[in-house]
């Protein structure tokens, strides 16, 4: 069996917005999402910025006892799954919900649970530790909560790949559909993160961003004088369905996914091989997969963090899978606007390419003023494009050189 997979629901939590609707116009029109921590206070720290979810209730996606001990992260893939189940319309219920899955990403988890306990742990001693300490730190309770509160029984399994977690999460849960195993899944990733611990290690690892007083410029992948990417938060999940199913019940299709490739660098533990060679391999998997030529790509969704090696090694990998192609090719990072949301990051702009292929607009790059050294491809800086695409890569590289690209086609497209 080798069936064609279709989104058919989408839901998205990030820092331009609650809902597909209000992040989507955000993307469009150039906002950014990105701004003083307030989370905790950062005045000793570098990095005093990040891409903060605001005006999220969790009691608006779960019951009010639940709400006030489900931690960000957990609320976050819930909220989204939730508006993606309801965005597809398909209705769970004794007869289905054994096939259908939950298949997230998450590359870190309940870090501001850890701290917390552990703190009390030091100041209060172990008897003082919640109960709530461990499932509410794992990664997999998001799924795990999305299975509970949604009353699916499928497949049900969290990726932590890092900073491609999303993507892998995306890509599983398609071959599961694909081949049979499950008759609709619900995917994406997750990741909320924004804590001292975090922006310390990050800063000690001289990663981050330190344009403090212009936030909104922070994250300016492929310019020349981008200083390291910022943290982002939230999540983008998705219902996978076949084809078939989605056509005979009339579900509204945003796109098709046709392909799936993964890598490994092989080379260190947080730098990109040399030349994006993991990169380039990864791509050409997921054309491999789909059986789909180099040339037939009209967009791709770049990993784009705003790191110096990322955006120079993702340029060059791209220009070694798409030849004469590379320069023809519109390639924007939505992580210029939404900050680098990890082990989330690919759920969301899965999201977006979906949305890409289906509105004919390409979100833009902002922040890019001057192209660095060898950023030199169709980066789509500053202004949305109206643009007809049929096929659109979505990539993610994460640390331990792990690697994921993913390939949708506009759906009625031939």
């Amino acid at each position: 069996m080798n069936r064609r997979v279709v989104i058919t629901g989408i839901g998205l939590v990030t820092p331009l917005g609650i809902g597909a609707a209000e992040t989507w116009a955000a993307l469009c029109a150039g906002k950014s999402g990105i701004g003083p921590i307030t989370r905790f206070n950062a005045s000793a720290y570098d990095t005093q910025i990040a891409g903060e979810v605001k005006e999220f209730q969790a009691v608006d996606f779960l019951p009010r006892k639940e709400a006030r001990r489900t931690p960000r992260f957990i609320a976050y893939a819930v909220a989204a799954a939730r508006m993606a189940l309801e965005d597809s319309g398909l209705k769970v219920d004794d007869q289905n919900a054994d096939r259908i899955g939950v298949m997230t990403g998450c590359g870190i988890g309940g870090l501001s649970v850890l701290e917390r306990n552990y703190k009390v742990l030091l100041e209060r001693g172990p008897k003082r530790v919640s109960p709530f300490l461990i499932p509410m730190m794992i990664g997999n309770m998001a799924p795990g909560m999305i299975s509970i509160q949604l009353g699916v029984r499928g497949p049900n399994t969290s990726i932590a790949t890092a900073c491609a977690a999303g993507s892998h999460a995306i890509g599983d849960a398609f071959k599961l559909v694909q081949s049979g195993r499950a008759d609709a899944m619900i995917t994406g990733g997750v990741e909320s993160v924004i804590t001292p611990t975090c922006i310390s290690g990050f800063n000690a690892m001289k990663a981050l961003s330190t344009r403090n007083d212009a936030p909104e410029k922070a994250s300016r992948p492929f310019d020349r004088d981008r200083d390291g990417f910022v943290v982002g938060e939230g999540s983008g999940i998705m219902v996978l369905e076949p084809l078939e199913a989605a056509r005979e019940r009339g579900a509204r299709i945003y796109a098709e996914i046709v392909g799936f490739g993964m890598s490994g660098d092989g080379y260190h533990m947080t730098a990109p091989a040399p030349n994006g060679d993991g990169a380039a391999r990864c791509m050409q998997a997921a054309l491999d997969d789909a059986q789909v030529p180099y040339r037939s790509v009209g967009y791709i969704n770049a990993h784009g963090t705003s790191t110096q090696l990322n955006d120079l090694y993702e340029t060059r990998a791209v220009k070694t899978v798409f030849k004469e192609q590379a320069a023809r090719i519109p390639m924007s990072s939505t992580k210029s606007m939404t900050g680098h949301l990890l082990g989330g990051a690919g759920g969301i702009e899965t999201v977006f390419t979906a949305l890409t292929l289906k509105e004919g607009i390409i979100p833009p790059t902002i922040n890019l003023d001057n192209p660095g050294e060898e950023c030199d491809l169709d980066y789509v800086p500053h202004a949305a494009r109206r643009l007809a695409v049929t096929y659109a890569m979505t990539n993610s590289f994460g640390f331990g050189g792990t690697n994921a690209s993913l390939l949708l086609k506009a759906y009625g497209t031939t």
